[in-house]
């Protein structure tokens, strides 16, 4: 993790550590979860019914989570070798409107991915074409339950909330699909703290760089060798 975006304070550190262990619960939970299956099938015949449903929402999870979370780590890579032809405050400036653009498409995002969501948890959609001007009613759509995914018993207190009393027989959709606006929040402010950054100099840019460079570096050095 590049120096620059290090948060030094306790709050910090620990929202470090908690996207850092999701991250990498997620990816566990994704190979467990495909090897179990791997083996029953190839092994038993048999197989658990839900493992590829659940595989394939907490792939989406990692996504909406890993991206935001590069954005914070400056992982994200990107090509610079235009833009180092400037001069520093030129590239600042350049940096600076990237990361206006990119905060209005991450606010883009976040109004579609809560527009989409909202209906599953019996919430109402933004109004807008755009931007979110107020509240529309939306079709209650908290009743629609994954396919394969089992309602864990821990879960049912939701029942008297979401479904009116009604058990589900299957997760409701609400509850995977959550990670879709939670995930644009999140690179919302992941965004918003990288423009932060660079305005106040402890930044320069969004992505990573130099990974060119670093490549003709190690063809030069493979060229003298020969």
């Amino acid at each position: 993790m590049s120096h620059d975006v290090q948060s030094h304070s306790a709050l910090g550190r620990i929202v470090n550590e908690l996207e850092e262990t999701a991250i990498a619960v997620i990816l566990g939970l994704m190979t467990l979860i495909t090897f179990i299956n791997v083996v029953l099938r190839y092994g038993f015949n048999t197989g658990i019914i839900w493992g590829l449903e659940a595989v394939t929402f907490l792939f989406a999870w990692l996504v909406l989570f890993g991206m935001s979370y590069a954005v914070k780590v400056t992982a994200h890579l990107g090509v610079d070798a235009v833009i180092n032809l400037f001069s520093s405050t030129t590239r600042r400036l350049l940096a600076l409107f990237a990361a206006v653009i990119c905060i209005a498409y991450a606010g883009l995002l976040l109004k579609g991915a809560w527009d989409y969501w909202a209906p599953f948890a019996g919430l109402d959609a933004t109004s807008g074409r755009w931007f979110p001007t107020g509240f529309e009613n939306s079709r209650d759509q908290a009743w629609y339950e994954t396919v394969d995914i089992p309602m864990p018993d821990w879960l049912r207190f939701i029942e008297p909330i979401m479904n009116e009393g009604e058990t589900y027989g299957k997760l409701p959709r609400f509850i995977p699909y959550f990670m879709l606006p939670f995930g644009m929040a999140l690179l919302l402010l992941r965004f918003i703290q990288a423009g932060a950054r660079i305005f106040k100099g402890a930044s320069t840019s969004l992505i990573v760089s130099h990974e060119a460079e670093d490549d003709i570096e190690a063809i030069k050095h493979l060229n003298a060798g020969n």
